[in-house]
């Protein structure tokens, strides 16, 4: 029992600390608050770090019709969602890869693997992709992330100090408790909430910049078609559970509640 009120001392201690230091911004698009305590000048700072190796590991694509596709749908999405960001250096890059993937960093760095092209076929398809990447660097989720692996890190220590006297086999348990509670409990719910808020603020960024948000629907279901013949699709229990990513049933349901949203924003965009 005394083990246990140390524990709670610990996990109140923990909390005590997040709310000194929490530091909360709003998500573009959603209005959202988030905790975050990583500094933008940071964040873009190992964004820009990480791609200038990427760049250097990775094959870059020379086709030119494959980059000027990419540069002008990039361009366009990076236009409207300036505004969100407006410290950013937009840079669009293709990377020679299978993947059906791509990235942004923070900082606006853009990465598309040539895989996933076969996938968007068109420039809409791509703005759907460019469109929800560019969100998770306009909604600074990688520094939310940030900002939650430091505080995690921190309770796991408090936690360890809190226990450190108790049976070692009481020890092991509580820790191991905590590292899998705070996981599939906030780590992994949180990152498919970020995943579906970066599809929102995606459509509404294709919208803006011109592009059919319908176009979404058109891709996701294509995209979870080549996923299942891939072997990686699936929408069991389990799998939502553990998944960091919403499945695509839920993803899609989700375009399509927003969608009339997206629409009205396609109609008032000067841009085709």
């Amino acid at each position: 029992m005394k083990m246990w009120k140390e524990v709670c001392l610990a996990f109140n201690a923990a909390i005590v600390l997040v709310l000194l230091a929490a530091g909360c911004s709003t998500v573009p698009v959603t209005g959202r608050t988030q905790f975050n305590i990583v500094s933008a000048d940071q964040e873009m700072e190992l964004g820009l770090a990480s791609f200038d190796q990427l760049k250097k590991e990775l094959p870059i694509s020379r086709d030119p019709a494959i980059n000027d596709l990419v540069q002008t749908v990039g361009k366009r999405i990076a236009a409207v969602a300036q505004k969100d960001m407006p410290e950013a250096q937009w840079e669009f890059v293709v990377f020679e890869s299978e993947e059906a993937n791509a990235f942004c960093l923070p900082g606006g760095k853009v990465g598309i693997y040539t895989g996933i092209l076969k996938i968007t076929r068109d420039e809409a398809g791509l703005a759907t992709v460019i469109g929800h990447e560019v969100a998770h660097a306009t909604a600074r989720h990688g520094a939310e992330r940030m900002s939650e692996a430091l505080v995690k890190q921190t309770g796991g220590q408090l936690l360890g100090v809190a226990v450190s006297g108790a049976d070692p086999r009481w020890q092991q348990t509580a820790l191991l408790a905590y590292g899998v509670g705070t996981t599939v409990v906030r780590e992994l719910p949180h990152s498919r909430r970020q995943e579906l808020e970066a599809d929102r603020i995606g459509l509404m960024y294709m919208a803006r910049a011109g592009y059919d948000p319908r176009a979404a629907l058109d891709f996701w279901t294509r995209f979870s078609d080549y996923m299942a013949e891939m072997g990686a699709g699936g929408s069991g229990w389990l799998q939502r559970f553990l998944s960091t990513h919403p499945v695509d049933e839920v993803r899609i349901k989700e375009l399509k509640r927003h969608l009339p949203e997206a629409e009205a924003e396609f109609s008032r965009s000067p841009i085709r």
